[in-house]
């Protein structure tokens, strides 16, 4: 089996003024990308694409970077878009992101619907695998909902909250087949 690795990136440098999709990583964001271009799974990546926001395009500049493969930024695993609100404080953007998981089929506070930016993140990777050799493993780096979307596509598990990542820089492995077959079972987060 042929597989991938779905990577969030770390720590950012969070300011209320910037537009969300522009925020770049933080020194501690950086540090620990860095660390994690070293990991084992690393070894063995081909090729790096990324969601075309900053932080993504950043994190995955490293690994593409200390790895010497291809990279490139695709908008298909941006995060889910937000434009709506904008920047929300920590309380009021978890409690909507709670709303978003929950109800999948409807559009919080004029969010993107989950099931839309989870067709948007499923049909992208496997376009994306379309055009890379079936023995490349293949580094996606992109944001924590749509990660989650994906995780639960993957699993063939309805849309929940009760998957995603406890800390920004995680990660998770799945075979490629299981876009299609839907087979990927008990995926669990790994923190960088």
């Amino acid at each position: 089996m042929t597989w991938c690795i779905y990577l969030t990136h770390p720590e950012v440098r969070i300011d209320p003024d910037v537009p969300v999709p522009e925020w770049t990583l933080s020194d501690l964001g950086r540090e620990r990308a860095a660390k994690a271009a070293f990991l084992p799974f690393a070894r063995e990546i081909r090729q790096v694409i990324s969601s075309s926001e900053q932080k993504a395009i950043e994190t995955a500049r490293i690994f593409a970077a200390r790895l010497n493969v291809f990279q490139r930024a695709l908008a298909f695993l941006n995060e889910n878009d937000r434009s709506a609100t904008g920047f929300l404080p920590p309380e009021d953007f978890e409690k909507t992101a709670d709303a978003f998981f929950e109800q999948p089929f409807v559009s919080i506070r004029g969010w993107e619907r989950a099931i839309d930016a989870q067709d948007r993140v499923v049909n992208g990777v496997r376009s994306a695998l379309r055009h890379i050799p079936e023995d490349h493993p293949v580094l996606f780096v992109g944001h924590g909902a749509v990660g989650t979307l994906l995780k639960c596509h993957l699993m063939a598990t309805p849309i929940s909250r009760l998957h995603d990542q406890a800390r920004g820089g995680s990660w998770y492995r799945f075979e490629k087949r299981w876009l299609m077959d839907q087979t990927g079972r008990n995926l669990g987060w790994t923190e960088l």
